[in-house]
């Protein structure tokens, strides 16, 4: 593996921590045999493409240098 990218960017990384909310919530008798994990996990990655994509439009229209 010589191609790096950011933990948050990983299909595993994103697909093991629904595991683990799953897991959490039913332990805590919440129903979640319902829920499809590969369609969450997808779900879940446009979400957090679309949030980082505004943080970087409101952070450059917040910007007080200019880009060279």
């Amino acid at each position: 593996m010589d191609i790096e990218k950011p933990w948050y960017s990983s299909r595993t990384i994103w697909a093991s921590i629904i595991t683990v909310a799953s897991a959490g919530a039913a332990a805590f008798g919440v129903p979640v045999d319902a829920v499809d994990g590969a369609m969450l996990t997808d779900t879940v990655l446009q979400a957090v493409a679309a949030i980082s994509g505004l943080v970087a439009i409101f952070g450059r229209l917040a910007a007080t240098t200019r880009i060279k």
